[in-house]
């Protein structure tokens, strides 16, 4: 059997580094993604080495491809054929902010096709692509156990009107999350939704203040801010076959804040 091999996308920095190491540290080979970065920084790079040893170049593979365009997503794919020859876990993790905070009344059309396209079409056929090919592969390998993990936002349910084109795209990834489940569970694939609340990361840090002030005014029943490794230690649960009756469920990250209370 071949040592099992994941993709995350958007896994340069944040919270997609973190599962990437921490499926590093559970001896996955690792597809990492980035849009805008050429190579990874040598500080990515020693702390693969620390975790795979000597022989850490030839566990783990960069590439550079923006999942929102369709020739970015089948290069993606076939280099990830080409390099590993098999993929057991897609994370669906890359995502951006808008542009800028605008009220929804004055919000451009131009930011809004940008955000749904990175964040949601661009993962909506990135997973039907290796869809595909995960039912291709239980075919042909032997205690093939694939999982497809969607890292999704408490915006899916939690209104933000400064910047609706964002929590519009996470609500679709919640949906997309329940079509795939429900579409794949005859091949023995699970789809799941991680929801994230309020994590320590270069996206929150703009808007640092603004949370800091929240969490103190009693927001989130656990008082604290989220890390990027806590997001991580979810995937590891999944994939690890502890929920093995499942599909199609939310795993809440967020520190309680999905409760509704009085």
């Amino acid at each position: 059997m071949g040592e099992k091999v994941a993709l995350i996308t958007g896994s340069t920095r944040g919270i997609g580094k973190a599962i990437a190491l921490e499926l590093a540290n559970m001896e996955y080979l690792i597809a990492i993604n980035g849009a805008s970065t050429n190579h990874l920084p040598k500080e990515y790079i020693d702390e693969l080495e620390r975790v795979y040893g000597r022989n850490y170049k030839k566990k783990f593979l960069y590439i550079q491809a923006d999942i929102s365009q369709k020739i970015d997503r089948k290069n993606l794919v076939e280099r990830i054929k080409k390099e590993f020859k098999r993929l057991d876990l897609l994370i669906n993790n890359a995502g951006i902010s808008p542009p800028e905070r605008r009220d929804i009344l004055e919000a451009s059309e131009e930011s809004f096709e940008e955000v749904l396209k990175i964040n949601l079409q661009g993962p909506y056929f990135l997973t039907r692509d290796i869809a595909n090919w995960m039912i291709n592969q239980k075919k042909e390998l032997k205690n093939y156990n694939p999982y497809i993990i969607n890292i999704s936002s408490v915006s899916s349910f939690a209104s933000s009107p400064n910047r609706g084109e964002y929590c519009i795209s996470k609500a679709g990834i919640s949906m997309m999350t329940k079509l795939y489940a429900d579409r794949l569970a005859e091949f023995k694939i699970p789809v799941f939704e991680i929801q994230p609340g309020i994590i320590e990361t270069d996206m929150t840090l703009p808007v640092k203040g603004k949370y800091d002030e929240l969490i103190n005014q009693g927001i989130l029943p656990i008082k604290r801010w989220g890390f990027p490794d806590e997001v991580a230690k979810a995937v590891r649960a999944i994939v690890s076959g502890l929920l093995p009756y499942s599909t199609g469920d939310i795993i809440h990250i967020d520190g309680g804040f999905h409760l509704k209370r009085l």
